[in-house]
C-alpha cells in the first residue's frame, strides 16, 4: 500500500498537509508543484488499496483522475475551498469541501483535527489572504501582537514561494519546502532556526519592491489592472502582489496580468474584499482559467485575449 499527499504548493495546501502529518504521521509519496499547477491527481499511479490525500486543488480540475484513481481501488481524502462542480460519491472517496469566501483548507483540516495545530493553521490561512479568518482561527493561541504578524509573514512568505510559470522560478520546490518545515510543530519555531526563512523573506521583500513601482494599465474607481514584465521575480511575485493590492483598497477589484516567455499573460485576480465574489466564475470564461470566489487566476491569456478579458473584468465587478 502507497500513502500518495496530493497538494498544492502554495501556503494554504503545505500547512494543510503539515496539520495532517503532524497528527497522523507516516511516510508518503509527495505529489505537488507550482500553485497554478493543480491538475495534480493526473501524476497519481494508484492502484488498489492505495490511499491518496487531497489538499487545496480544484475537484472540478481533476475529475477525470479522481474517477481513475477510485476505479483503481485507491481510497481518496479530499479537502479543498475551491470550485468543485458535482461532488462524486464513492464508496472509497472522503470528501470534506467547503466553498464559502473566508475558509481555506488550513481551516477545514483544523476543524477536522479539532484544532490540535492551530498555529500552522493560522500560517496557512495568513498565506491564502484570509486575514480576518486568521485572526479569529488565532484568538485561542494568546499570541502577543508581534507573534502573531511573525506568523502573517511567514504565511505571505511561503504562499510566495509557490508563484511562478515553473519550480524552477522558486526559491524552494514546494515539497522541499515541505520537507524543511516538517519538523517545526511550532511555526515560530522555523522563522527562528532554519535558513530557509530567511531566503524566502528576503526574496519576498526585493520582488516586492520592484512590483511597487509598476504604474497601473487601468486605474478605474473600481478596477485596476497591473501588467507586469516577463521575468522570473515578477512570476513569483505576482499573486501576493495582487493580494496586497486587494488589501490597500479593499473596495477595488485587481487583476494582475505578467507576461510569458511564450507569449500570452498569467493572471491573477482578486474580488474586491469588501464583496469577495465573482473573481471564479470571470476566470473560467477563459480555457485555462479557475479558482475561488475571491481569487482566482488564469494560466496562459493569450494575447489576442487580452481585450475580451478586459472587458470582462470590469462588468464583472
Amino acid at each position: 500500500m502507497t500513502q500518495f499527499d496530493v497538494f498544492n504548493g502554495d501556503a494554504d495546501g503545505i500547512c494543510a498537509l503539515l496539520q495532517l502529518r503532524f497528527a497522523q504521521p507516516l511516510d508518503s509519496t509527495l505529489v505537488t508543484g507550482v500553485k497554478r499547477d493543480i491538475a495534480l491527481l493526473e501524476r497519481v499511479p494508484a492502484s488498489a488499496g492505495d490511499q491518496v490525500t487531497v489538499l487545496d486543488i480544484a475537484l472540478d480540475k481533476n475529475r477525470v483522475a479522481l474517477a481513475r484513481v477510485l476505479a483503481a481501488g485507491a481510497r481518496v481524502r479530499y479537502f479543498d475551498h475551491h470550485y468543485s462542480g458535482e461532488i462524486p460519491r464513492h464508496p472509497g472517496f472522503a470528501c470534506h469541501i467547503e466553498t464559502g469566501t473566508d475558509k481555506g483548507t488550513s481551516l477545514l483540516v483544523d476543524e477536522f483535527l479539532g484544532g490540535r495545530f492551530r498555529a500552522w493553521a493560522v500560517v496557512g490561512t495568513f498565506g491564502d489572504n484570509f486575514d480576518a479568518a486568521a485572526r479569529r482561527a488565532a484568538a485561542v493561541l494568546g499570541l502577543a501582537g508581534p507573534e502573531l504578524e511573525r506568523l502573517r509573514e511567514l504565511g505571505i512568505c511561503i504562499n510566495y514561494n509557490g508563484y511562478g510559470a515553473e519550480v524552477t522560478d522558486l526559491h524552494c520546490p514546494p515539497d522541499e519546502l515541505y520537507r524543511r518545515l516538517r519538523p517545526y510543530a511550532d511555526p515560530l519555531a522555523f522563522m527562528r532556526e532554519d535558513p530557509t526563512y530567511p531566503l524566502l523573506r528576503d526574496g519576498y521583500a526585493h520582488d516586492m519592491a520592484r512590483a511597487q513601482g509598476a504604474v497601473p494599465t487601468l486605474a478605474l474607481e473600481r478596477h485596476c489592472l497591473h501588467i507586469l514584465p516577463g521575468e522570473p521575480w515578477a512570476r513569483r511575485v505576482g499573486g501576493v502582489f495582487a493580494n496586497a493590492l486587494a488589501q490597500q483598497a479593499p473596495g477595488r477589484a485587481h487583476a494582475l496580468l505578467t507576461q510569458l516567455p511564450q507569449g500570452g499573460f498569467l493572471v491573477s485576480v482578486r474580488a474586491p474584499l469588501a464583496r469577495p465574489q465573482g473573481a471564479d466564475q470571470l476566470c473560467r470564461q477563459f480555457a485555462t482559467g479557475g479558482g475561488r470566489a475571491a481569487a482566482a487566476g488564469i494560466n496562459h491569456l493569450p494575447d489576442t485575449d487580452y481585450d475580451r478579458f478586459t472587458a470582462a473584468f470590469i462588468a464583472a465587478f
